[in-house]
Order: C-alpha cells, then sequence, then structure tokens
C-alpha cells in the first residue's frame, strides 16, 4: 500500500505514538539550547576559574623559564618533562573542563530523557539519495536554519558592536600598554561581551525549542486510519471484542437461567424488571441468582412458572434490586426488610399449600 499523503495527517498523536518516536530517538532537540548551555558555562568558568586557572599556569611556566638553564637536553630528561607540564596543565584545566562537558550534556538531557536506539545509525537509502539531499536542503528546516543563523548573527553582532564601541578609543591605546596590566581590561570585556552573548543566545535558544516542538509534533500527526490500526494493535478488533463480550453475556445469561428453578422467589415489577432470589436457612441474607429487564425479565417469569417458582410483583423492590444488587451477591442490608417481607409471604403459601 502507498504510504499515505502528509495531508491526511491532521488528527493529533496518541501517547503511544509518541513514545514509539521517542524509543526510535525521533527527540525533541535544539541545537541552540546546547549551545547556550555551553557558552553559560564557558561564562561561569570564566568568572570563577579564570584567576586559579592563570595562577597555576603563570606559576608552573615562570618555574620553566626561571631554571631554563636546568632543564635537561637529553631524551629522558625532556621527555619527563613534556610530562609534567601536561599533567600540570590538566590538573589546572580539569574543573573548567568537567563544568563544560556536564553542560554539554545538560543541554541535551533538558530537553528529553536519555534514550538508547540504533535507528540513526542504520544506513538508509534517503540519507544518500541526491533527490532527499535536495528536499533536505531546500526543506522549511532548512529555511528556518538560515533564517535562525543570519538572525543570530546579526543580533549578536549589533550587540557586541554597541558594547564594544564606545570602548575604542581605548582599545587603540592598549597597544602600548604593559602586558600584565591587560589581563583586568580583557577580563572585563570578555565577562561583557559574554554576558550579553548568553542573555541574547537564551532568547533564541527558548524560541528555537518552540519552533523544534512543533515541527516534531507536527511530523507525529496521524491519519484517521493510522488511529484506528493502532486502536485495534493495542485494544484488539472492536468486532471481535463484540463478538466475545456478547459470548461471555450469553454464557452468563445460560447460568442465570439455570439457577432461576432453585430460587426461592422471583420479585417483577410487571413487565420491565425481574430478580430472582434465593434464601435457605443458614443464609446471612437472600442471594441474587438472576435478574434481567424486558425480554430477559419475562423469560425468567417464564422459567419460574415452569418450574413453580412463586412470582411476587412488587414493582419498587424490583426496581431497587435491579438496580443495586448483582449477581451471585447478597441483598443489601437496606433492602432486608421489604425482602424478608415477600419471602415470609412465600413461606406462608408454601405451608398452607403443604397442609
Amino acid at each position: 500500500m502507498a504510504d499515505e499523503d502528509d495531508s491526511e495527517k491532521t488528527e493529533d498523536p496518541t501517547q503511544k505514538r509518541l513514545d514509539d518516536a521517542i524509543k526510535r530517538g525521533d527527540v525533541v532537540k535544539s541545537q541552540e539550547v546546547s549551545t547556550w548551555f555551553v557558552i553559560a558555562a564557558s561564562a561561569l568558568v570564566l568568572l570563577g576559574f579564570s584567576g586559579s586557572m592563570s595562577n597555576q599556569l603563570q606559576t608552573m611556566f615562570r618555574g620553566l623559564l626561571g631554571n631554563a638553564h636546568r632543564v635537561p637536553a637529553d631524551g629522558g630528561g625532556l621527555t619527563r618533562l613534556f610530562e609534567r607540564i601536561g599533567i600540570e596543565t590538566l590538573a589546572a584545566v580539569a574543573v573548567p573542563f568537567l563544568i563544560l562537558a556536564l553542560a554539554a550534556i545538560a543541554g541535551n538531557m533538558i530537553q528529553h530523557r536519555l534514550v538508547w536506539s540504533t535507528e540513526s545509525l542504520t544506513p538508509k537509502f534517503s540519507k544518500i539519495s541526491p533527490m532527499g539531499g535536495a528536499k533536505r536542503m531546500f526543506s522549511k528546516q532548512a529555511l528556518a536554519n538560515f533564517l535562525k543563523g543570519l538572525l543570530k548573527l546579526v543580533v549578536v553582532g549589533s550587540v557586541l558592536t554597541a558594547l564594544v564601541w564606545p570602548e575604542r578609543d581605548r582599545l587603540e591605546e592598549l597597544v602600548s600598554v604593559d602586558p600584565i596590566a591587560l589581563l583586568p581590561f580583557t577580563k572585563h570585556m570578555s565577562l561583557q561581551l559574554i554576558g550579553a552573548v548568553v542573555a541574547i543566545l537564551a532568547i533564541i535558544a527558548g524560541a528555537d525549542y518552540l519552533f523544534q516542538y512543533q515541527q516534531w509534533f507536527k511530523r507525529q500527526k496521524m491519519s484517521m486510519r493510522e488511529i484506528k490500526d493502532e486502536f485495534r494493535d493495542s485494544e484488539g478488533d472492536p468486532k471481535i471484542k463484540a463478538k466475545i463480550r456478547q459470548l461471555r453475556q450469553n454464557r452468563v445469561r445460560k447460568r442465570m437461567m439455570a439457577e432461576v428453578p432453585n430460587a426461592t422467589v422471583v420479585v417483577t415489577n410487571p413487565t420491565h424488571f425481574a430478580v430472582a432470589l434465593k434464601y435457605e436457612r443458614g443464609m446471612n441474607a437472600p442471594l441474587c441468582v438472576a435478574k434481567g429487564a424486558d425480554l430477559i425479565a419475562l423469560k425468567i417469569r417464564e422459567v419460574a412458572k415452569e418450574h413453580g417458582v412463586p412470582v411476587v410483583e412488587n414493582p419498587p423492590l424490583a426496581r431497587a434490586l435491579h438496580a443495586t444488587v448483582e449477581i451471585d451477591q447478597e441483598v443489601p442490608a437496606e433492602h432486608y426488610k421489604a425482602v424478608a417481607e415477600v419471602i415470609g409471604y412465600v413461606m406462608r403459601l408454601n405451608r398452607r399449600a403443604a397442609n
């Protein structure tokens, strides 16, 4: 069967459809959110760890340069020197790099739960098809990415220009400033620029996530045929379920009719309801062995008359019992008095007939 046209997929997806998409690895993913987390973490690292990192690295290289004449020039000595430089450099940048790695992970985890799927690794012809590539290149998603990139470039560039432009005269003077004096100014400007970028990208990331969610939700939309097929697969064919339900009702009805001859009395609302009750000495309360309305009630009355079971007309009691008591259940306490009167009446009739 040919694939259904996307124009037919007008219904909102079911929860099962959404769950299946996530299991396949088809999740809401905004690269802007991930980028924002990394840049925000970079600002945090620069603000909180730049001083300690620079001091550790400065101390290491100052000691290296100050004792350069004592550095061994043989192969083994240089190897040990580079190992020490590498270890101390890693020690200085380990925590900042860990923060950046955690930020990159958090940028993905906050958008969707952890998903393990190999479907994206499965080779697909559409990925190497020229026509498929052309479709992706000129798709709505590609256009949105282009406009998003252009917007970021314009907005971020404009804000950074607005921040740097007032400092243009001071920047020209930095050429002649002592390098040590450059660090505070550089740190101040860097934090100012990164702060502006983080604020702008937060807005862009939020808007992009909403756009990506709408696109993802639209991809999951279903046609009426898909909804019916899913319901049939998960819940069973409605026709088969109806047939099974009918068979069960027939079995219950047959068993119920088989119990009517053993009933003590049948309480009726002449034409609409019939409830067959059974009571024997030692029972806590009378038991409902059969009940029904209309045609089933008529059948209960016929079976009762065939087997000599007394039929007593008591419309209020028949309606109340039909509504409140189920088959094989005891009569509720609120109906004890009315039922006792009916059963007492039947027992008196039986004694008179016996005499």
